[in-house]
């Protein structure tokens, strides 16, 4: 896969501007490479799960209790 043709799949799935995709640097990572990043190795992985912080977001305007 090109660099163009992840921006252009990425810029079809989120929705997003082809031109705000190409500001943000997307570039393919191979996970099991892990010496890519100049920050200190005892960090945990830096991966964010879409689906966990969507149901964070997901919550009610108004509380209602609980049956």
């Amino acid at each position: 896969m090109t660099q163009t043709q992840l921006e252009q799949q990425v810029a079809g799935a989120t929705g997003e501007d082809l031109r705000e995709v190409q500001s943000r640097g997307f570039s393919l990572a191979d996970p099991t490479i892990v010496n890519f990043d100049p920050e200190p190795c005892n960090l945990p992985p830096q991966i964010l799960d879409w689906d966990q912080v969507d149901l964070e977001r997901n919550v009610a305007l108004i509380n209602q209790p609980v049956l």
